[in-house]
């Protein structure tokens, strides 16, 4: 498994007289804190309290007891795809799909990892093809236009199956690539265990190529632990994207290109954001993917589009009042945003500590609970 750690300097303070550049966002994880594999129940991992200035070291069951009648939870509740795919050129060469949306009818979009690209017009055989029990491909072109990274795609079934219903018979989860698993598309032991875990319990609108990692430590008993208590819910939908674990390359943060998502917000959710601000409830966002969504609506007034949002320190949250998120990767985009959020010093002594005390980082990681810096 090759290392996602970064050699941190040797103090975080926070920038006085410069704008925050890509190096203050960086740090050292030991590779050993990498979870790479689930706890054996959800609500059994450490949830690292962060919302004062001292840390308290929690364990993710106690959530219930730390939030308040009337305060509402809002989820992200999209469904994570099997949008990894394995085939061949007709030419006979091996390639790697990961279909990164759906578009209308057949037609997705997709990065591809091949030796060289086929031309525009040239059929893939993915996962034995037609002949062979799979399904075939055309590629369309690049998306999205002539410019584009990605590439567009046409899905051909042999009963005329959507890519859903293709992906869900023949693809792989797509997880992380620090979390180490085949990587040819040959039997995956622990394909079983990942296809349970690595959605969460309410997963519900397929379109994701990465799970909401901070909603996978909810279980059935904690949500009615929650309703008990008077914690209402909600749910909103962002499919993420395979860009969540692109790094940050430049140092100048204005010069980053956020990469886009697609996101609703249904408007039972807004009547539930409406109830819990006449009653002084607090909005808690279980995860980045979640206060994407509901910041964007709260800057564009649209309940569903693209959002390409780029939160760093200085960014003034509209909506929401507490964040419960996983630790994520250094120079990361979610960094940023969870700097913003809680403020930078003190994200970086919860991170400090979170590696003294050996908690579990990333995807299968543990979680922290986090209050907006006022």
């Amino acid at each position: 498994m090759s290392s996602v750690t970064s050699h941190a300097q040797s103090t975080h303070s926070a920038p006085t007289d410069r704008p925050f550049t890509l190096a203050d966002f960086d740090f050292e994880l030991p590779e050993s804190l990498i979870a790479q594999h689930p706890t054996a129940v959800r609500s059994a991992s450490r949830l690292l309290d962060g919302r004062a200035d001292a840390p308290v070291d929690r364990i993710f069951r106690e959530l219930p007891d730390l939030l308040q009648p009337g305060d509402l939870l809002v989820f992200n509740d999209t469904r994570v795809l099997k949008a990894r795919l394995f085939g061949e050129k007709e030419s006979g060469g091996k390639l790697e799909l990961l279909v990164e949306r759906v578009l209308q009818g057949n037609e997705v979009v997709v990065h591809m990892r091949v030796s060289k690209k086929p031309q525009v017009g040239g059929r893939m055989h993915l996962c034995g093809g037609l002949r062979h029990g799979g399904f075939d491909a055309v590629l369309l072109g690049r998306w999205p236009d002539d410019n584009g990274q990605l590439f567009h795609v046409a899905f051909t079934g042999p009963n005329g199956e959507t890519p859903y219903e293709l992906m869900e018979r023949h693809g792989h989860l797509p997880l992380p690539p620090y979390i180490a698993r085949q990587q040819d598309g040959d039997v995956d032991p622990d394909e079983a265990e990942d296809s349970e875990r690595y959605q969460t319990v309410f997963a519900a609108h397929p379109g994701a190529v990465a799970a909401p990692t901070a909603a996978l430590h909810f279980d059935d008993s904690v949500l009615a632990r929650l309703a008990d208590k008077g914690v209402e819910r909600a749910s909103v939908t962002l499919h993420v994207g395979a860009g969540t674990f692109q790094p940050v390359k430049t140092e100048n943060l204005s010069e980053h290109v956020m990469h886009s998502e697609w996101y609703s917000i249904p408007l039972d959710t807004l009547a539930a954001l409406e109830r819990c601000r006449q009653r002084g409830g607090r909005v808690i966002a279980v995860g980045t993917t979640t206060v994407r969504t509901l910041e964007s609506w709260a800057r564009s007034g649209a309940i569903s589009g693209d959002t390409s949002i780029f939160i760093t320190p200085g960014f003034e949250y509209q909506v929401v009042d507490l964040l419960v998120t996983n630790f994520h990767l250094p120079k990361s985009t979610l960094m940023m945003l969870v700097s913003a959020f809680a403020g930078y010093e003190h994200i970086m002594k919860l991170y400090q500590h979170a590696i003294a005390q050996h908690y579990r980082f990333f995807s299968y990681g543990d979680s922290m609970l986090l209050a907006r810096k006022r």
